[in-house]
């Protein structure tokens, strides 16, 4: 058996639902220990790099590796997750990027070193003053209590972004996408109340063209491309979130 598995997550999945489908599909695996080495969003797809076995205890060594990433970030809207599985939070649509070398310039402008706040809803865990229990983000985000916290940071690094593209898609179409996207994701991600607000936001914007920016970007480990669609549109001067996020690379495992 192989030491270090690359499973192509599909979007909705969790990572524990990805390697619970490969068990399936490989009954030889079925009593092996299991783990993953780099979290998924449910809503991302792409390169899942999974241990087998004693492998697990080394879990360290590729916790560290790069990534690479393809985006579509979707500007004009904004939402509490920072991308289609969350609240719409704020919607600034009335600046339209076409100018492709001002996208290049801002794009460029995130190449380096920088601490990176972690997304409010993500697992990145933090210490309940209250309870001395460590808990996600997310638990203190659905709970209204992040008023108490300092939201953690973490310095990362991109050592290459590019400018794949942009297009424009209407709202049929991007509403299309969303439900199927958020229909896709199992457990308690709040969708009923995520697909009400985007209800009534679609109710609103029946007519609205949005543009979509394609990027690729090579960076390093703990690197969120939430939080990188959102700060795009910041700098911008625009509402933004992450519409697809593909994972094409963890160091050498690649989706090739």
């Amino acid at each position: 058996m192989q030491k270090a598995l690359k499973l192509d997550k599909k979007s909705g999945e969790t990572p524990l639902e990805c390697i619970n489908r490969f068990k399936v599909e490989n009954p030889e695996y079925e009593g092996e220990k299991m783990t993953y080495a780099g979290r998924l969003d449910p809503l991302a797809s792409g390169v899942l790099l999974i241990l087998v076995g004693e492998e697990c205890k080394n879990k360290d060594k590729y916790l560290g590796l790069d990534k690479e990433y393809e985006v579509d970030i979707l500007l004009g809207v904004g939402t509490d997750t920072y991308d289609v599985l969350g609240k719409v939070t704020d919607v600034i649509n009335n600046i339209v990027v076409e100018d492709v070398g001002v996208l290049e310039k801002t794009l460029k402008g995130f190449v380096g070193k920088f601490s990176q706040k972690y997304p409010l809803y993500s697992s990145k865990t933090v210490l309940d003053k209250e309870d001395g229990i460590m808990k996600p983000l997310f638990a203190y985000a659905k709970s209204g209590r992040l008023d108490d916290l300092e939201i953690p940071q973490k310095e990362v690094e991109i050592f290459d972004i590019s400018l794949l593209g942009v297009k424009k898609i209407n709202a049929v179409d991007l509403k299309t996408k969303i439900f199927e996207d958020i229909s896709l994701v199992k457990g308690d991600f709040r969708q009923e109340e995520i697909i009400s607000v985007w209800e009534s936001f679609f109710d609103k914007n029946v007519q609205s063209d949005f543009r979509l920016v394609s990027i690729k970007v090579s960076c390093s480990s703990g690197t969120y491309m939430r939080s990188l669609a959102k700060a795009v549109g910041d700098k911008l001067g625009i509402s933004a979130l992450a519409l697809n996020i593909v994972r094409t690379k963890i160091g050498q495992f690649s989706l090739l």
